[in-house]
């Protein structure tokens, strides 16, 4: 932003001017008019442009030899474009005519030192500085858009800290800084010029909270050599002139966008002109840029897995062993919680959600730390957060947290286009009650947290019926080799009700669910014609299929899907208090790593000595490229009304696709 200044000069004595450059300067001449002027000339010397522009129009003439007639409410107009050497060395003269007299009448000479102030910094996400490249005032969406990106340094890159990067205002250690954007301050110009002018570097106090500016001071090799500039109760920052022409600043973000804060953060730079002692200081131009603070980006199940965690506890060890071997398959690290951090607490789904942020200099994962607090609640910051591992929570003020704030019920779709938009990272999928009704639903401050990323609109699905309450109960995403290149699995009482029917059919309606339980588990068997005969149980889950059917409309209208991309999975549920839980293990709710599916071994009636439940699940999933592996966890997760899925949680690749590609 540049301030366009009106510079008068005087018949009496010498005007001077600084001038930035490539920044118009306009000049009052009529003030010194004399008295019987009819015209005037202007004369700049050699990097002085001069222009003639009517006062109220945009057009401008170069100011030649002709003469000009005062009367025409003309405009003077000065650019320089190439930074003085010396003060005053440039000029420009205005010479005053009558048509009596021969000569002028008299002159007006204006002064001029131009000075070249800058501002810059990666404007066009593409790890590229030029500063004339586009408007650095502005930030622009899409595959041509640009502007400055900022991430939110939420890391902890020294081990020795306890708190993470942003929280403090120094630098603790050099790696610190590759998760900060770089600005530089250019400056060209008579050294002379800033004994009575200064530099400042300043904010809003609104995006003062947000950001964090430190000033490279000294060797680049020191830490003690960043000076905390601005950031929280630090608004302005005057620049010393000791360090040459350019100065290097290093910007960090602190608060990710969120409800009353779009992610927009500016930052300027003014010169100031105190040569005069009898008044305050002026400004003579302002450099602005804008940064936006990179968003947290949700990973779907589709992506590659990176690193699976699960935890160890009292009764699980089984369970541990399938779920490390699936991730061995999937040739991905295996993480493990003890028993002594997690106290028994063994749903890690629940927890966290992990994403990551990502600006062009610097990817990184965060680990969103949901606000149910149970005994894993140290897990994500103790354990998970540290050297390029960020994080991040939202816990409300009050005592509104649920059961829908756990991150089971937080789930992302894959890249869709819907409705004629693209949604090249998918949309973020989140459960609570109808529309209009009351009931349970997802904290406020995580719902405005999600909407505010804005990269991966959230769409919100009907859970309410569910005991409880996560759309990964009914519902998930695996790679496909065709078609929008993933499948949307959705549990389906009718598909289970039609295979049982079929089986009966052909002469198998006396083979028995859970017969194959062995150990403690004491559930008793029950045969495919009980199933069949069970009223009660019929008419109940045909209203789970009507929830699950308006959760299936809602899903193909927002993330564009047709019928052909989604896979019904046969289920069954039971009411428990007047919500539903599965009625065996809950097949969609599954661990997906790449064409590896770790699925809850469902002890469904045996035909032709195979569960038939298996079987019919390989039928749907195989011809896609995938493999199935049946994972028995019905004491240690689905008695405790949850299964594979809940109990496990995946770090995945980011998306290749550049965030600030897309359009919102």
């Amino acid at each position: 932003m540049s301030l366009q200044r009106i510079v008068r000069v005087s018949l009496e004595h010498p005007t001077s001017a600084v001038c930035v450059a490539g920044v118009e300067t306009l000049v009052d001449i009529y003030g010194s008019v004399p008295e019987g002027t009819e015209t005037f000339e202007v004369y700049g010397t050699p990097g002085v442009d001069v222009y003639i522009s009517p006062s109220m129009e945009r057009s401008r003439k170069p100011a030649d030899t002709r003469r000009w007639h005062c009367d025409e409410g003309l405009e003077i107009i000065v650019v320089m474009n190439s930074p003085s050497n010396d003060l005053n060395e440039s000029h420009v003269q205005i010479s005053y005519y009558s048509s009596r007299k021969p000569l002028p009448l008299a002159y007006a000479v204006l002064y001029l030192t131009c000075v070249d102030v800058a501002l810059d910094c990666d404007l066009n996400c593409e790890g590229r500085e030029n500063r004339s490249f586009v408007d650095k005032r502005q930030w622009v969406w899409g595959p041509r858009g640009y502007g400055a990106i900022l991430l939110v340094n939420c890391d902890r890159d020294d081990p020795t800290c306890d708190d993470q990067d942003n929280c403090d205002q120094c630098v603790r250690c050099l790696q610190d800084l590759e998760d900060m954007s770089v600005m530089v301050l250019r400056t060209q110009g008579p050294a002379a010029l800033f004994d009575d002018h200064r530099l400042v570097l300043h904010t809003s106090s609104y995006d003062a909270k947000r950001v964090r500016v430190f000033h490279a001071c000294g060797p680049e090799d020191s830490c003690e050599s960043y000076r905390h500039a601005l950031g929280r109760d630090k608004l302005s920052y005057e620049v010393p002139r000791s360090h040459g022409d350019e100065e290097h600043f290093f910007v960090e973000g602190l608060s990710f966008p969120d409800a009353g804060f779009t992610g927009l953060v500016s930052f300027h730079v003014t010169l100031l002109d105190d040569s005069n002692e009898d008044f305050s200081e002026s400004p003579i131009f302002t450099d602005t840029v804008v940064f936006r603070v990179a968003p947290w980006i949700m990973t779907p199940s589709t992506l590659p897995p990176l690193e699976v965690y699960v935890c160890s506890v009292k009764n699980n060890m089984c369970f541990v062993d399938a779920v490390a071997e699936l991730a061995r398959k999937a040739g991905c690290k295996l993480t493990i919680c003890p028993q002594a951090e997690n106290r028994n607490d063994r749903w890690i789904q629940d927890e966290m959600e992990l994403g990551y942020v990502q600006a062009p200099h610097k990817t990184f994962p965060v680990v969103f730390d949901s606000p149910r607090n149970g005994e894993l609640q140290d897990f994500p910051y103790k354990r998970i957060l540290g050297p390029d591992f960020g994080y991040v929570t939202r816990e409300p003020q009050d005592s509104s947290v649920c059961g829908l704030d756990s991150f089971g019920n937080l789930e992302v779709s894959p890249p869709v286009v819907a409705n004629g938009r693209e949604y090249p990272l998918g949309r973020i999928l989140i459960g609570g009650n109808l529309p209009g009704s009351s009931g349970r639903r997802v904290t406020q401050v995580v719902r405005d947290f999600l909407h505010a990323q804005r990269v991966q609109p959230p769409v919100e699905l009907f859970v309410d019926w569910l005991a409880v309450g996560h759309v990964d109960e009914f519902l998930s995403f695996v790679p496909a080799p065709d078609g929008k290149g993933f499948r949307m699995l959705l549990a389906s009482p009718g598909t289970c009700f039609k295979l049982f029917q079929e089986k009966r059919k052909w002469g198998h309606g006396r083979a028995l669910l859970f017969e194959g339980l062995v150990g403690n588990v004491r559930v008793n068997t029950i045969s495919i014609n009980q199933v069949l005969s069970n009223e009660n149980l019929i008419s109940y889950n045909k209203f789970v299929q009507s929830c699950i059917d308006w959760n299936r409309e809602v899903l193909k209208r927002e993330l564009g899907l047709t019928e052909r991309d989604i896979v019904d999975i046969p289920q069954l549920f039971k009411t428990e208090k007047r919500k539903a839980v599965a009625f065996f293990p809950d097949l969609v709710n599954m661990l997906v790593l790449g064409k590896h599916l770790g699925i809850p071994k469902p002890f469904g009636p045996i035909v032709n000595g195979r569960c038939c439940l298996e079987e019919k699940v390989r039928s749907l999933l195989e011809p896609l490229g995938l493999h199935c592996t049946f994972i028995d966890d019905f004491t240690p997760y689905h008695m405790l009304h949850g299964e594979v899925h809940c109990g496990t949680n995946v770090r995945r690749q980011p998306f290749s696709f550049k965030w600030w590609h897309m359009v919102p």
